[in-house]
């Protein structure tokens, strides 16, 4: 019983670390997906 309490907390640190890491991961493919549609479009608008 002592080591499973004992690990709990590590795991539970683990996942939030790996779930800030998707978040993170998230919003740096939705601005790079962004900053894409804007070069495609300002070129374009150069046609």
């Amino acid at each position: 019983m002592e080591e499973v309490s004992s690990r709990r907390p590590f795991f539970f640190r683990t996942s939030l670390q790996e779930s800030a890491m998707a978040d993170l991961a998230f919003v740096v493919v939705t601005v790079a997906v962004f900053a894409l549609v804007a070069f495609v479009a300002k070129g374009v608008t150069k046609l």
